[in-house]
């Protein structure tokens, strides 16, 4: 990634990412709870996972950043297999936004594959922003 748009990279991330919190939020808040607003609160919380890594690391190419999105995702769901999770969030509820609370083997499949499509976008974004039209004479 171009240093000179590393700013930017990083502005279009907070940006995103304020928009993805406030759209996980309202789906945690405001829809029923079932499978399909567990999978599209899981893969806001991968797009959000994948926005904080770029824009704390905006030269991170997207294949690394949608690695290291997958492996915390992955690693979040495992750790609710401890208990330490559920336990946290009958103490602080605000952590099971994070944290979430018990294992569904499902959202495993969801995280890797929304960091999949995540990246896949970012890619092709990249690709479009660094093809320069053609000029005509």
């Amino acid at each position: 990634m171009a240093t000179s748009r590393t700013p930017r990279r990083r502005l279009a991330a907070a940006v995103l990412l304020v928009a993805v919190i406030g759209a996980g939020l309202a789906v945690h808040s405001l829809l029923p709870d079932t499978a399909a607003s567990d999978i599209a609160g899981d893969a806001l919380y991968t797009a959000a996972v994948y926005l904080a890594v770029v824009l704390v690391l905006p030269r991170l190419r997207p294949l690394a950043v949608g690695a290291v999105t997958a492996a915390w995702c992955v690693a979040v769901e495992l750790f609710q297999l401890t208990g330490i999770p559920l336990a946290l969030g009958a103490a602080f509820p605000p952590s099971m936004l994070v944290l979430g609370t018990v294992f569904d083997a499902r959202d495993l499949l969801v995280y890797v594959i929304a960091a999949a499509v995540i990246c896949g976008a970012d890619v092709a974004w990249e690709n479009r922003l660094s093809v320069k039209p053609e000029t005509t004479n």
